[in-house]
């Protein structure tokens, strides 16, 4: 049985945040990581995936993103940072290794896992859970999945637009992955549209050359909807009429909508000129499949040979802490992220839905629960 500080589940950008974050306040974490590489999930995102949020405000604790990189990075570019990181602080991250089971007693975390070589016991008076979300892709049940016949996969699974030359593609959600998506389908010259079920958030990923994130930590202190309203003709300049697109805005505006329903807008980088210019076609949500055809919501059928899930994830961590009572909802789902939860020692780092970008939402969470645990440490008391 290892024993350490407190143990990282997770060796994506809130992981490796949270390590770095720790070692500078004197203790030891161990970062468990079930691939055999740091920032395992951004090398799996599809080819032309950038960051949505600018690289000034991108930089995880201790060490900003390089000058040279571009305002927006590229994903190959971020896995090189998170590479440099994991040097730069000389974290080690035990690769190959899937918790199993974390639960908490006699006054610490027992953390079991499984190993190609053997399996180990890990005990902690503090756990981080630093997973992300995509580790939990939601697909959604379609009726006539079964009979539809073409490929049917989530945005996860998706690279490039190569093996759909040629073909329909229907991207089911407009999100800000299915949006990209779209767009990188639209511009190989490929039949592309996109099924939006519900009303739809979007603003300019720029405004007046500025980054919209710029705006939104600017605007941070004002309640959301007093911010919404003041951004509303800017949005509008930008973006311009949905309603002539097929699509409907939200009754609440970017900032609320995330604040009432975890919902990021979709940063927009020209899906929607596509979709003006009928490179894009816009679709009402699914109602069910057959033999090569999608049926919509209002009734419309049409031909499609392959379908791609724009659906997002959907954590579920009860299998992975089945006793840590008062931390998860009843969807599995962490109560509190970046601060002390109600189960002793028990934290989760990257689980917020920020307006103000991700990884600067990870920056400040990582940050806080070091302090929380190096204080509880040093008092000698429960990290709670």
């Amino acid at each position: 049985m290892s024993g350490a500080d407190a143990i990282i589940i997770g060796a994506g950008p809130a992981g490796l945040a949270c390590a770095a974050s720790l070692k500078e306040a004197g203790l030891e974490p161990v970062l468990l990581e079930k691939s055999g590489s740091v920032g395992a999930s951004w090398r799996k995102h599809y080819d032309r995936l950038h960051l949505h949020t600018d690289r000034g405000h991108s930089g995880l604790p201790g060490l900003p993103m390089p000058s040279a990189y571009p305002r927006y990075p590229a994903r190959a570019q971020v896995v090189d940072y998170l590479e440099r990181y994991a040097n730069h602080f000389g974290l080690s991250p035990r690769f190959d290794t899937t918790v199993t089971r974390a639960v908490r007693e006699n006054g610490a975390w027992l953390i079991e896992t499984a190993h190609a070589r053997a399996a180990e016991t890990y005990r902690a008076p503090a756990l981080v859970i630093a997973t992300g979300f995509a580790a939990f892709p939601f697909r959604p049940v379609v009726p006539g999945a079964d009979r539809f016949g073409g490929d049917i996969r989530h945005s996860r699974d998706y690279r490039n637009p190569a093996p759909y030359a040629g073909k329909r593609v229907l991207v089911v959600g407009f999100g800000n992955s299915g949006g990209e998506i779209a767009l990188d389908l639209a511009d190989a010259g490929i039949s592309v549209a996109l099924a939006v079920r519900g009303p739809v958030n979007i603003v300019p990923r720029d405004l007046l050359g500025f980054p919209i994130l710029s705006l939104s930590i600017l605007t941070g202190l004002m309640p959301p909807r007093v911010a919404d309203f003041l951004n509303v003709p800017f949005m509008y300049l930008a973006v311009g009429s949905l309603a002539r697109l097929g699509l409907r805005r939200p009754k609440l505006g970017p900032l609320g909508d995330i604040r009432a329903r975890g919902r990021v807008p979709v940063l927009d980088i020209g899906t929607v000129a596509k979709i003006r210019s009928g490179a894009i076609a816009v679709r009402p949500g699914v109602r069910t499949l057959d033999a090569g055809t999608v049926e919509f919501a209002d009734g419309r059928r049409e031909a499609y040979d392959a379908i791609i899930l724009a659906t997002g994830y959907r954590p579920d961590l009860r299998p992975l802490l089945p006793k840590a009572d008062g931390a998860l909802d009843a969807r599995g789902m962490p109560v509190i992220s970046g601060a002390p939860t109600a189960a002793p020692g028990l934290y989760f780092c990257g689980f917020y839905i920020s307006p103000t970008g991700q990884l600067r939402e990870i920056g400040i969470e990582a940050r806080r629960i070091a302090a929380h645990i190096a204080k509880a440490r040093r008092s000698g008391t429960a990290a709670r």
